[in-house]
């Protein structure tokens, strides 16, 4: 008989996909089936205060479309344990700048990738506009 595999919650915002967010995707496909909690675009507008480059479709479609990715789950910026319950989840995983409120799951925390983030790549993409725009 084939073991079932446990149910693994990566959340995540991903305005900016990047490799930090395929890092942890990896390390966390160890653990079992890979779920995604991807803030929706008006969690991110209340929380950071703008909407994010690539909207939840975009987001959704993009991260689906990695082989480590099972499924979706449209999300708060706070996972809880009523989230981690009404979505059976096994295990949570996160960066170290986890801020969630579940407590009734076992939880995988890993360090942030150094020199990453989608903060990083919108200001060098906000250099290069200026960069290309001002000359004009």
């Amino acid at each position: 008989m084939k073991k079932k595999k446990l149910k693994v919650l990566v959340d995540m915002s991903a305005t900016l996909i990047h490799n930090g967010h395929i890092e942890i995707l990896r390390k966390a496909n160890k653990f079992g089936d890979i779920y995604i909690a991807l803030t929706t675009d008006r969690e991110i507008l209340k929380k950071k205060g703008y909407l994010p480059e690539l909207n939840f479709k975009e987001r959704s479609s993009v991260l689906k479309s990695i082989r480590f990715v099972k499924n979706i789950i449209p999300s708060k910026w706070n996972i809880d344990d009523k989230f981690i319950k009404r979505n059976k989840i096994d295990i949570l995983v996160h960066g170290n700048d986890n801020s969630n409120t579940a407590l009734k799951v076992k939880k995988k925390i890993f360090k942030r990738t150094p020199n990453i983030s989608s903060s990083k790549i919108r200001y060098k993409a906000y250099k290069n506009y200026l960069k290309i725009y001002e000359k004009k």
